[in-house]
C-alpha cells in the first residue's frame, strides 16, 4: 500500500486520503476555522509567505493553508485518481 500525494506547490505535498475538504479562505467561518487550528497548534501554513487560497481540511483535524487555488489542487487529486484507475 503506497501513499499517493498531491502537489501544493512549492515544493509542498499533502497526503491525498487524508484530505477531507478542500476550500476557498474567503468566508467567515472558514476563516474562524483557521483561527481555531492556529490557538490548538493544528494549522500548517504552506504559503510560503505568499496569500492563502485555499485551505485543506485533513481527517486528523489539521488545516493546511495553501498559495493555490482550490480548483487546481482538486484537479490535481482526481488527475493522481485518474492514474490509479489505468
Amino acid at each position: 500500500m503506497s501513499t499517493e500525494l498531491v502537489h501544493v506547490g512549492f515544493g509542498d505535498s499533502v497526503a491525498a486520503n487524508r484530505i477531507v475538504a478542500i476550500i476557498s479562505p474567503d468566508s467567515a467561518p472558514v476563516r474562524r476555522l483557521v483561527q481555531v487550528a492556529k490557538e490548538r497548534g493544528l494549522a500548517i501554513d504552506m504559503t510560503h509567505g505568499r496569500k492563502t487560497k485555499a485551505v485543506i481540511v485533513l481527517d486528523s483535524g489539521h488545516v493546511a493553508m495553501v498559495a493555490l487555488q482550490p480548483e487546481t489542487i482538486a484537479n490535481r487529486l482526481e488527475q493522481g485518481r485518474g492514474r490509479q484507475r489505468d
